[in-house]
């Protein structure tokens, strides 16, 4: 088995000034390193190259993204904009999604790795695939950016893949912690893309990702939300995946399955308050490495969005990487060991009466 991994160092170079979390600096907020910065990213391609799990994955080169591939999911206005205010010293794409001079091309870059690792499995070049690209996408909505996402990396993939791959079907795994609500909105009338976003419950967007938001139109029924609750940890999880997820994407058979990898679930992540370790992640990537072969020849393509703790990203993220390569645990979590005993880790009752709920309204068979 092959897995494909693209990284390019300009992530890093995605400036999004000082700040104080997800706010930038200014008023009473004091300049420091903003929430979104290149650590994480860098520490995990890193910690890749020094376990040697790098050098066991095939490089896949990425691209830009060409104006017409955004164009089929963002609005020629929005595209403008950026543009002009990439060339004119950096701005803000939208709610909380600040760029440098030049960010224009390094969104679309990070849009275009998306494309390429979609392409790179659809091709069978690999078979499966790790984009550690920069910056997110998920919460990128087709006329705006949002919580720090600029263009829609995954939806971009998708649509290329149906444009031009000759991919109809897909099924789109959200485990970021905040609401992949971008890709959702972009997808919601749209029968033939199954998203399924994973998140905490009313962490962010406020008033999004709710259990009763499952489509419109002919795209009722092909999206679902699993709105967890805060402290959610590798059981409610799992319990989730084995529930909802895997018998929701047995039912739609996809072609193809895109997983939005955010790892801001883990237990030590500044911004939401789950507990996930890289035990749970590694679990979660061995169902769906499992389930992907099971209903689409295993083409599955993951690609990164967020995750905010320097220290404990890189753990979880090589963790997903081991489960694409269908090898044992060779990376040693010297986190784990501080994790043990830690109470309230198992799946809880008002847990598991959410994935309950969502189960319940899955349907049985894929309509015709």
């Amino acid at each position: 088995m092959s897995t494909g991994f693209h990284w390019n160092e300009i992530y890093a170079w995605h400036d999004t000034g000082t700040g104080s979390g997800f706010l930038s600096a200014g008023g009473l907020v004091e300049p420091e390193q903003h929430a979104e910065n290149p650590a994480t990213k860098r520490r995990l391609r890193n910690l890749l190259e020094v376990t040697g799990l790098l050098a066991k994955m095939t490089a896949i080169a990425g691209r830009e993204a060409e104006e017409d591939e955004l164009l089929r999911v963002h609005t020629p206005e929005y595209v403008a904009r950026i543009k002009t205010e990439s060339d004119n010293g950096g701005g803000n794409a939208g709610e909380s999604t600040p760029f440098g001079p030049g960010g224009y091309r390094i969104c679309a870059l990070s849009a275009g790795a998306a494309i390429a690792t979609v392409e790179a499995v659809c091709r069978g070049e690999v078979d499966n695939a790790y984009s550690l690209n920069r910056p997110p996408g998920h919460h990128a909505e087709r006329d705006e950016g949002r919580g720090f996402c600029v263009f829609a990396n995954a939806a971009i993939a998708v649509e290329h893949a149906r444009a031009t791959l000759g991919v109809e079907r897909v099924a789109i795994v959200d485990w970021d912690v905040h609401h992949g609500n971008g890709t959702e909105h972009i997808f919601y009338e749209d029968p033939d893309v199954l998203v399924i976003s994973l998140h905490q419950d009313g962490l962010y967007p406020a008033e999004s990702g709710l259990i009763g938001d499952t489509g419109s139109g002919a795209g009722v029924g092909t999206t679902i939300n699993l709105p967890l609750p805060p402290g959610s940890g590798d059981e409610t999880y799992a319990a989730a995946l084995e529930r909802v997820v895997v018998p929701a994407i047995k039912t739609f058979r996809p072609e193809l399955i895109v997983i939005a990898s955010g790892l801001d679930a883990c237990l030590m992540d500044p911004l939401a308050m789950m507990m996930v370790s890289s035990v749970g992640y590694r679990r979660m990537t061995d169902l769906m490495v499992e389930l992907a072969d099971r209903v689409c020849d295993g083409r599955l393509a993951v690609i990164h969005e967020g995750g905010y703790s320097t220290s404990y990203v890189p753990f979880c993220g090589a963790a997903v990487i081991e489960g694409l390569l269908r090898a044992g645990v060779s990376v040693e979590d010297p986190f784990i060991y501080g994790f043990a005993g830690m109470g309230y880790t198992e799946l809880l009752p008002h847990q598991e009466a959410v994935i309950d709920a969502v189960a319940a309204r899955l349907p049985s068979k894929r309509d015709p």
